[in-house]
């Protein structure tokens, strides 16, 4: 059953982890061409690919580049492992997708500010930066992820605002994955900028078997958009998740006084 696309709302549909490979199907095509039809933009919440490959990127920029609305993406870290995540982002960017990295992009009047973010866990399970320097990079990326947040959320000027991630701000939207690999799944580190800005929504993916909506701690809605968890969340829908927000009046419209 299609969603009709609405003049009083801009809606986005937004999905993570599709994890393009070279063997796959048309599928993808399918879902794409969906989101094309019922949404004014398409985010994607990084896992574009499963081993970061040219190979991977070119086959996703083929498909991507034939929609009629705006893609906006962020990387995961599945992008990254071929060592080589600029050809990704070159890859894409060519094709006609906005891909952030602590920036932000506009949308009929909506501010997306996207990073990737980090691991390092939650509240008093985060990992501190103390002892070994490998322990203390690891935690100086969470930290870098977050600044980059911030730096990008601060640029926006827009009423109606969006964050876009990978990792997960919020413990909430990873519970149902092992307990055990909760500090890989993303940071509370990352919901410090989200606490400090007005945002309308925040969307990340990466946790496969986690909980698709909780809330920062400011009671910002945060949506896990997992391909996977979608998927098996609502086995009858396509699994790309819609977002309405109100429109902005267009007050170019509006008669002289």
């Amino acid at each position: 059953m299609s969603n009709p696309k609405s003049s009083s709302h801009i809606r986005f549909a937004v999905v993570g982890d599709i994890h393009v490979r070279k063997d796959t199907d048309g599928t993808l095509r399918s879902l794409f061409a969906q989101a094309d039809e019922e949404a004014d933009a398409l985010l994607l919440c990084g896992d574009l690919t499963d081993y970061g490959t040219e190979e991977e990127a070119r086959l996703l920029a083929g498909v991507l580049g034939t929609l009629h609305i705006p893609v906006v993406a962020v990387l995961g870290n599945h992008d990254y492992e071929s060592g080589t995540p600029e050809t990704v982002v070159d890859t894409l960017s060519r094709a006609g997708v906005r891909m952030l990295d602590g920036s932000v992009c506009e949308i009929e009047g909506v501010g997306i500010a996207g990073v990737k973010g980090f691991g390092g866990g939650f509240g008093r399970g985060a990992l501190g930066a103390w002892g070994e320097p490998a322990i203390k990079l690891f935690v100086q990326e969470a930290l870098n992820e977050a600044m980059k947040l911030e730096s990008a959320l601060a640029k926006l000027r827009n009423r109606r605002r969006i964050a876009l991630l990978h990792y997960a701000p919020v413990v909430g939207t990873v519970e149902g994955e092992p307990v055990e690999i909760f500090p890989f799944l993303g940071s509370s580190r990352l919901e410090d900028p989200l606490v400090r800005y007005p945002i309308d929504a925040v969307f990340h993916g990466h946790a496969h078997r986690g909980t698709m909506k909780a809330h920062t701690i400011s009671g910002v809605p945060v949506y896990n958009v997992a391909k996977p968890l979608l998927q098996r969340s609502r086995p009858d829908t396509a699994p790309f998740f819609l977002y309405d927000l109100p429109r902005e009046p267009d007050l170019s419209q509006a008669s002289a006084p």
